[in-house]
């Protein structure tokens, strides 16, 4: 259940039911009491606030009633005030249901064409749209992105599609409530190979390769691991794989430090533009269709600030819909390609955006879905991450896998503001295959123990 869903739902409510005032324990005592009815307002307003609050923490329905019968209303009400200040959300909703609580917002992002919709918000305008005065703020690394989210210095970030998952859970830290809103792309990955191994091509020859993925958390890392044990190499024993920030991977690759990477765009194809290397495959060639980046936040944020949340969310989905479209990409390489977004030539931004590139191999390749943008942030896709976290031992234990994924991915307050957008609202579902291989997002259990090469 979503954070837009009914606040006066019964299952979630924090006040005792009593009566329709919500302030007494029965009706014979509310008759008996003068009327006050922006006292009855109030009690409303802080009732949809704290509910809203709740539902962050606990998106699942079972959990969160299963916490109320355990605790007690009056106990949740006082661990929950003391992690949120609840007293200034409900005076600011009060004041008007629908005003953005905080229009002035600092979103971090990475240089790189992942981060498309959150940086082409901002000189084209879709944060002002909806209300928002936005410093989208260039970043060295994901481990600075997540930290300085975490820190609360950034209010939303562009983060990799597995961080808030790996947040939530706890991986390598104690869990922190976190939010995948939205994907910032699909797609838009390649792996790169220095210009020396242009004749080693079969991934069976690449013992010994030093490569590099953007994070240990990323789908770069999962893939490449996929790609690489699908054709018999043990990601841990016969290659080494390093975390290398984007921005500092083609060096890396002229210096001889490494052989190849699977990286996010432009980094291929800046790769491509400076002669160090050559695009052996782009990603979709294992997964069509993947999810790459996310536009994320704090379950805190969404539980402080509703109304900017949805204007936040809102911004990000309208620009996502105005960069798949295949015609505008043009314009959009020409407005992210300067010093304070990406930083690249016009012209490397626009073979990623626009699909026609040079390999590096001599060849121009069109592929129009080289790198795409659908914002829906599909529960199926997270339940294969999962997968991938315990296959290579960076979550141990039982998974909840389905619950995670809910609780994570947002598919219901993307719905809902995509409808409210006009956008077309595709399935909860989304058929999955890697490498010719379907996933059963039902039965995530039996395909972890089903690859042969895995640590978990």
């Amino acid at each position: 259940m979503s954070l837009f869903s009914d606040p006066f739902d019964a299952d979630v409510r924090l006040h005792p039911p009593g009566c329709a005032c919500g302030r007494h324990a029965s009706p014979p005592v509310a008759a008996s009491t003068p009327t006050d009815t922006r006292g009855e307002a109030a009690d409303i307003h802080a009732r949809a606030v704290d509910a809203a609050v709740m539902r962050a923490l606990f998106p699942n329905d079972l959990q969160r009633r299963r916490f109320l019968k355990a605790v007690g209303s009056g106990t949740a009400l006082a661990a929950i005030s003391s992690l949120f200040p609840l007293g200034a959300a409900r005076e600011a909703f009060a004041q008007g249901a629908g005003a953005i609580e905080k229009p002035r917002l600092k979103v971090g992002f990475i240089p790189i064409t992942c981060a498309t919709p959150i940086i082409m918000a901002h000189p084209l305008g879709y944060y002002s749209r909806h209300g928002l005065d936005v410093d989208v703020v260039k970043t060295a690394g994901w481990a600075v992105i997540r930290d300085k989210a975490l820190a609360g210095e950034y209010d939303a970030a562009h983060m990799l599609s597995p961080m808030p998952l790996a947040l939530s859970v706890g991986a390598g830290s104690q869990p922190i409530p976190w939010a995948m809103a939205a994907v910032e792309n699909i797609n838009g990955q390649a792996i790169t190979l220095a210009m020396k191994h242009k004749d080693r091509r079969d991934p069976r020859d690449w013992k010994g390769f030093r490569l590099a993925v953007p994070f240990d958390y990323s789908m770069h890392n999962y893939l490449l691991r996929y790609y690489l044990a699908e054709h018999g190499l043990d990601p841990d024993r016969d290659v080494q794989i390093r975390a290398v920030p984007p921005p500092d991977m083609v060096a890396n690759l002229r210096a001889g430090n490494l052989d190849g990477f699977l990286a996010p765009d432009p980094v291929n194809q800046r790769a491509v533009y400076d002669g160090v290397g050559f695009i052996h495959l782009l990603s979709k060639e294992i997964w069509d269709g993947h999810p790459c980046c996310a536009f994320s936040v704090s379950k805190r944020f969404i539980a402080e600030n509703p109304n900017t949340y949805r204007a936040l969310l809102k911004a990000i989905l309208d620009a996502t819909s105005y960069a798949a479209q295949s015609e505008n990409r043009k314009e959009i390489a020409a407005a992210i390609a300067p010093a304070n977004y990406l930083n690249q030539p016009v012209t490397v931004a626009e073979q990623v955006l626009t699909g026609t590139y040079a390999d590096g191999l001599g060849q121009v390749r069109q592929d129009p879905q080289r790198i795409g943008f659908d914002p829906f942030p599909y529960e199926s896709f997270a339940v294969w991450i999962l997968t991938q976290m315990k296959r290579w031992g960076q979550i141990d234990g039982d998974v909840n896998y389905a619950d995670v994924a809910r609780e994570v991915f947002l598919a219901t307050d993307a719905s809902r503001m995509m409808r409210e957008l006009d956008m077309p609202v595709p399935e909860a579902g989304k058929p999955v295959t890697i490498m010719g291989k379907a996933f059963d997002a039902g039965a995530p259990e039996a395909y972890v123990s089903s690859f042969a090469i895995r640590r978990g």
